[in-house]
């Protein structure tokens, strides 16, 4: 059970979570990646790569900060 007298439950009820929420969303959206374009040699001679491009798809999806 939480004892919502306690110091930190009464703290998390002060805290402005959407202006949390809306400063650290830009930082931690999904951007698309350029990439590097890069030559590799390969059987036939030296072949054009692009490597880290896209959408990253790394982590789970967003939740919301508070509940």
């Amino acid at each position: 059970m939480i004892d919502l007298r306690h110091p930190l439950a009464v703290l998390a009820t002060r805290m402005p979570w959407s202006t949390i929420e809306a400063m650290l969303v830009p930082l931690f959206e999904r951007r698309t990646r350029e990439g590097l374009s890069s030559t590799v040699p390969d059987l036939f001679g030296m072949a054009p790569k692009l490597a880290g491009a896209g959408v990253s798809v790394a982590g789970r999806l967003q939740l919301p900060i508070s509940r």
